[in-house]
């Protein structure tokens, strides 16, 4: 792991909902903690309805974790675009955030601790 990059497994289990849908919950969460910034929980990708998210073009480029694919989410009464990133190919140092999601801490979309 980088240096200052901190990879556990997120204790307890944890949602994500959007909308009023729930679009995941997961007893296998990360939680990836990155200097000063607040942690973020990674979700398996195998624990997402995928269907409620659909990939864009946004790519962005951290220099600790690699490129980020986006995905906005979308339901029957919005669409939150590029709310949701992934890290497909990860560096190696943090590897083991591969198939994991992530969200965006947003008025629309809850991630918490059940």
């Amino acid at each position: 792991m980088t240096d200052h990059i901190r990879i556990r497994k997120a204790p307890g289990k944890w949602s994500v909902r959007s909308g009023g849908a729930i679009l995941g919950e997961t007893t296998n969460a990360l939680e990836l903690s990155e200097g000063d910034l607040d942690p973020v929980i990674y979700f398996p990708r195998a624990d997402i309805a995928m269907a409620f998210l659909d990939r864009t073009d946004k790519v962005t480029h951290c220099p600790h974790k690699g490129d980020a694919n986006y995905y906005s989410i979308v339901n029957m009464s919005t669409v939150t675009e590029n709310a949701v990133w992934t890290y497909e190919n990860p560096i190696e140092a943090v590897a083991e955030i591969k198939e994991y999601l992530a969200f965006e801490k947003l008025d629309s979309v809850k991630v918490e601790r059940l």
